[in-house]
């Protein structure tokens, strides 16, 4: 809802209680530093947005937790500059072994590997244990010049038409200061699916009933396994008991599923669950390093904006952890909000913008929390192709506009993932399409258009960054030698303008393409439109 709607929402404060200039104001306060938070925060240090990430926790997320960083993951990770740091740091995943009466009886392949290609370079899921996870976004997010003040809880807010007036408790310097007060244009909850946001709020969960049970968590070192299986046990109350080795450590997650009727997850329990499960001795469990206890929940909120407060990840949905899907969700979310947060709050964009990200986002966790659940209630352990979220679109958000006909089927439209493609400059030097879209730019993809106007559509885009790259006619900006290119984004002669979060908004026939591309800029993009 845009913002003379914001009487609507809770705690609305009175224009004759409008903070003082002296409260600390920055442009988007962030609550909760696990994965959704760092990432928006990333995106948002990198379009000059000024921010204050604050996380309740006195340290940084611990615990393997969700390992998986599916392919799409991945591809906004290179674009926010981390994947090299985390392809480093994590692997694939090993296939697993079944035991039996102390010995592998068989191995299969749990999660699908698929080969890459020109237009998928990261086809297959990484594994990255969530900590090392969180770390490489926490570092990251210092390389930008951006932190996170930690042991800080944001405790209740008020919201007016201008911003979001926060109370924070904890220590920014001193750890026995007092209530501290905060101001901020926008507030974004990544604070959990337990979300004090949300509640606040009063924004209402719903989702499936899944069925009461539970799941031991726990990441350990132990002797007595190798590294190149995840091994797993059959239980004879029907769950099952896997050791997962994860990559870049020499720690191994356990998953117990219907173990004990009364999870207990202290470190002597810990050991001797994987006794009495497996051929392993409690002695062989050396240590014990985190533990939890998983319960199936799945919900999803019924509004992911309120005025200037949004949600995001786990405060907006929540999943069964079947399939690898709901970090990938959420960091998903951020790297949609934040390109948006980032044109109006620097680029003059009507707030009408900011309202296509629930538009955009919710449908998406509503299928992904279908899957989920699908699969937590099929018991069905393998992954395929089909989690890996490059399938994802926005072909009915209201920023996507598709203007040519009689395309061929299988043809690549608006609203589309924008796939990489090897390409080389005029000069020969071989380059990725990922390369140079990769930053907090537009971009324009014109092939074989020459009569494009670079200059009108410089001028639409007011202080947006645009890139405009021609492929083909007397003066190109890319060569295409191999066809990629045109066999990606064709069919030829053709215009697309892809969004920052890489997704194409507009596709056009270039006959018309600089009048229409002029027009989607200045609509919904920047702020030189009297329409905006």
């Amino acid at each position: 809802m845009a913002l003379n709607n914001v009487k609507e929402t809770v705690a609305t404060t009175p224009a004759q209680d409008a903070p003082e200039a002296t409260v600390p104001l920055v442009d988007v306060l962030i609550a909760g530093a696990g994965p959704t938070g760092l990432a928006l925060g990333i995106d948002l240090a990198r379009r000059g947005v000024t921010t204050l990430i604050v996380e309740r926790q006195p340290t940084l997320s611990r615990g393997a937790r969700g390992t998986g960083i599916q392919p799409r993951t991945q591809e906004v990770y290179d674009d926010l500059g981390l994947l090299p740091a985390a392809r480093a740091a994590g692997g694939l995943y090993p296939p697993v072994a079944l035991w039996q009466d102390g010995r592998i009886v068989r191995t299969h392949e749990m999660i699908e590997r698929v080969t890459p290609t020109p237009s998928t370079p990261y086809s297959n899921a990484l594994m990255l244990p969530q900590w090392r996870n969180v770390e490489l976004l926490h570092a990251r997010l210092g390389e930008l010049g951006g932190a996170v003040q930690l042991a800080t809880e944001l405790v209740d807010f008020t919201q007016d038409p201008d911003g979001v007036t926060a109370h924070l408790t904890g220590p920014a310097t001193d750890p026995e200061a007092g209530p501290r007060t905060v101001r901020a244009r926008y507030l974004v909850a990544c604070d959990g699916g337990a979300s004090t946001v949300r509640k606040q709020l009063g924004t209402h969960m719903s989702g499936p009933q899944l069925a009461p049970g539970h799941a031991i968590l726990a990441d350990v070192r132990l002797d007595g396994l190798d590294r190149d299986h995840w091994h797993r046990w059959t239980l004879s109350s029907g769950g099952f008991l896997a050791l997962l080795p994860l990559a870049g450590t020499d720690a191994f997650q356990m998953l117990a599923a219907a173990a004990s009727d009364d999870p207990d997850t202290s470190p002597e329990a810990i050991r001797t669950l994987i006794a009495e499960h497996t051929h392993l001795t409690a002695d062989q469990v050396r240590e014990v390093q985190w533990t939890s206890v998983y319960r199936p929940k799945a919900g999803m909120a019924d509004h992911y904006r309120r005025g200037r407060v949004f949600l995001a990840g786990d405060a907006a949905h929540i999943h069964s952890p079947a399939g690898g899907q709901g970090l990938n969700t959420s960091v998903q979310d951020a790297y949609n909000l934040g390109w948006k947060l980032g044109q109006v709050l620097r680029h003059g964009a009507p707030d009408a913008l900011l309202d296509s990200y629930e538009t955009e986002r919710r449908p998406i966790a509503a299928r992904i929390l279908a899957t989920s659940t699908r699969l937590h209630r099929s018991g069905s352990l393998r992954r395929g192709r089909d989690l890996h979220q490059l399938d994802i679109g926005y072909p009915d958000s209201p920023l996507t506009h598709e203007l040519r006909t009689e395309l061929p089927e299988g043809a690549r439209t608006a609203g589309d993932r924008a796939p990489d493609a090897p390409c080389t400059t005029p000069d020969g030097t071989p380059r990725r399409l990922f390369d140079i879209l990769r930053g907090p730019h537009f971009t324009v993809l014109a092939l074989d258009a020459p009569d494009l106007d670079p200059a009108a559509l410089t001028q639409a885009a007011g202080s947006t960054p645009l890139h405009i790259l021609r492929i083909g006619g007397p003066t190109p900006d890319l060569l295409d030698p191999d066809g990629h290119l045109h066999t990606t984004y064709g069919p030829t002669p053709t215009v697309h303008l892809i969004r920052p979060d890489g997704y194409i908004a507009l596709s056009t026939p270039p006959e018309s393409a600089t009048e229409t591309l002029t027009k989607a800029l200045e609509t919904h993009f920047s702020g030189t439109s009297t329409l905006a």
